[in-house]
């Protein structure tokens, strides 16, 4: 019987309660991983340890650190996947609106880092989530575009900083359907690939980074998104008309 990757190591995921985090947690649990989670959701989620709490709260993290430390001593894998938006310029989003969405995406990923950075075990993976919004936006996206900006510099600064002792590398999605939902024909051949992307893509991805198979890839940002950022669409093209009128 084949061993499996994660087996009798301990994986810490952040947001794992819905989305692209449950999917990873599913994961890293069918690989033989302890799975340790934060979220704010109430109901926990199957896996070795759940912890509710704000990633936007400076004691909800160190309360976790506290927590992993006495449960686990070393940690393998350390995903930062939690994340929030509150909008923009054009919909009010205030100083303190602003402020908290960068606590949750980015101050939370570094001080958690921090905190647990000396209980990381040497050869071990750091994954950050970013996402396509680092370098492209639609309107009122502020709040949540400079907290991914913020997180793929962070990625390969920490990379820098941690190099030695563990890899740090960022995945940044595009548009990934994580409601099963179904979508127009337009929608999903904006894609070059021809859909759009699930849970799954992420996952794939983050675990060949945890994995000793990434053993020489640090403080790289990986776009997932089909191709999407790529691929050039005008009127009449890929299933898109421009029609003005109908807005």
């Amino acid at each position: 019987m084949q061993k499996m990757r994660f087996s009798d190591k301990n994986v810490v995921i952040t947001g794992g309660a819905r989305g692209i985090g449950r999917r990873l947690v599913e994961c890293f649990i069918s690989e033989g991983a302890r799975v340790a989670v934060i979220d704010l959701e109430i109901e926990p989620i199957e896996c070795d340890f759940y912890f509710q709490g704000d990633l936007g709260e400076k004691e909800s993290l160190e309360a976790f650190s506290r927590a992993l430390i006495k449960r686990y001593g070393k940690m393998d894998c350390l995903i930062h996947n939690g994340a929030t938006t509150r909008k923009g310029i054009l919909s009010g989003c205030s100083y303190e609106d602003f402020l908290y969405v960068q606590k949750v995406n980015l101050v939370a990923p570094y001080y958690l880092t921090d905190l647990l950075k000396e209980n990381l075990a040497v050869g071990g993976s750091i994954v950050n989530i970013s996402s396509s919004r680092w370098n492209m936006s639609q309107p009122d996206t502020e709040s949540y575009s400079a907290a991914k900006g913020g997180i793929t510099a962070l990625t390969h600064s920490l990379a820098i900083s941690l190099a030695g002792k563990v890899r740090v590398n960022s995945i940044a999605p595009g548009w990934i359907d994580t409601t099963e939902g179904e979508w127009s024909e337009a929608d999903q051949m904006q894609h070059p690939v021809g859909r759009i992307g699930v849970p799954q893509d992420i996952a794939n991805l983050v675990m060949f980074l945890c994995s000793d198979e990434s053993g020489f890839i640090t403080g790289q940002n990986f776009t997932v998104d089909g191709g999407m950022s790529k691929l050039m669409i005008y009127h009449g093209e890929n299933g898109w008309n421009y029609n003005p009128e109908e807005g």
